[in-house]
């Protein structure tokens, strides 16, 4: 089976986004643990982990599809 280079790019770049999520999501979920949940604040952060996750999805997206390969 001969995968494109193209293909080989979009998943190499899709798994390194996730893989940086993941990690930030458990550091945020360590960092702001209280007892046994997250604190208010903490939900705030991870709210916003996912957000930059979306937006860095987003522009990883456009310019993938602007390359020329």
């Amino acid at each position: 089976m001969d995968i494109e280079r193209e293909t080989v790019l979009q998943i190499v770049i899709s798994a390194i986004a996730v893989v940086i999520f993941v990690a930030a999501a458990a550091f945020v979920s360590q960092t702001y643990m209280v007892d046994t949940s997250i604190g208010p604040t903490g939900g705030v952060a991870l709210v916003g982990v996912i957000g930059l996750f979306i937006v860095v999805m987003t522009v990883a997206g456009l310019w993938l599809e602007r390359q020329q390969f």
